[in-house]
């Protein structure tokens, strides 16, 4: 059985952790394929395992009593899938799935919990995270209220971009209307109106980021500040402070 050793991690909240916090975690890490679809959290359910993302990235989807469905939060590579738990929380009326597949790290609930007991460094790296992760659904609420459906675009796959390796996204219409909450025409002309001058491409499941830097124009202030209070927030190892794109 191979080792598993912390600088070959990707997850960046993993990466974070101090040598002595790691070894907390280690013995009770499994890594774990993330299909698509995959239900991580069901609501108003016991929290079993906490996921750590990799490649993959998943939803929070908040759900109304006439099941409207609404995504309030994304996470990836930089992020925990179960925050309720560091809070001390087993339960959620959230949801939570994978809408891009890759693999990550899950740990039990229990185990993390004892680790967090055991360690006030790793409680205050993984609250501090929780943080960004209330300033990102903040941020969206703001952008949902704010923001014409263009710059809300925009700005979902900028996040996106931010938590995978290359330009390309595996994205349906329909699953982009659910988590916009906007009815698929609307998306539709929304993509055909970035595709028209050249930010992105589209094709059948799938949208490519061309010109980052001109998405980022068009999705004005609704994008940044979780960004930047995540590179605030969380080292990097070696560093002052902790990308959180990998594009550049």
């Amino acid at each position: 059985m191979v080792e598993l050793k912390q600088s070959s991690l990707r997850n960046r909240l993993l990466q974070a952790l101090t040598s002595d916090d790691f070894a907390l975690l280690k013995p009770h890490l499994e890594q774990v394929a993330l299909p698509k679809g995959m239900l991580l959290i069901e609501p108003n359910q016991l929290i079993k395992h906490v996921y750590f993302p990799e490649t993959a990235i998943a939803s929070v989807i908040a759900t109304n009593s006439e099941s409207r469905q609404v995504e309030i939060a994304i996470v990836g590579r930089e992020g925990v899938v179960g925050p309720s738990v560091i809070l001390g929380v087993n339960r959620t009326p959230h949801q939570s799935f994978i809408q891009m597949e890759g693999t990550g790290y899950r740990i039990a609930a229990s185990c993390l919990t004892q680790a967090l007991e055991a360690s006030r460094s790793l409680h205050g790296l993984l609250l501090r995270y929780i943080h960004v992760l209330t300033v990102q659904t903040a941020a969206t609420a703001m952008s949902n209220g704010d923001s014409v459906l263009g710059e809300r675009l925009a700005r979902w796959l900028l996040m996106c971009h931010d938590r995978v390796d290359g330009d390309e996204l595996a994205l349906t219409h329909e699953f982009l209307s659910l988590m916009l909450a906007v009815r698929r025409p609307g998306v539709t002309e929304a993509i055909h109106l970035l595709e028209g001058v050249g930010i992105i491409r589209a094709r059948r499941a799938h949208i490519t980021i061309i010109d980052r830097e001109r998405l980022e124009e068009t999705a004005g202030d609704s994008y940044g500040v979780p960004e930047a209070e995540y590179e605030r927030l969380i080292p990097k190892p070696g560093a002052s402070t902790m990308p959180l794109s990998g594009q550049g």
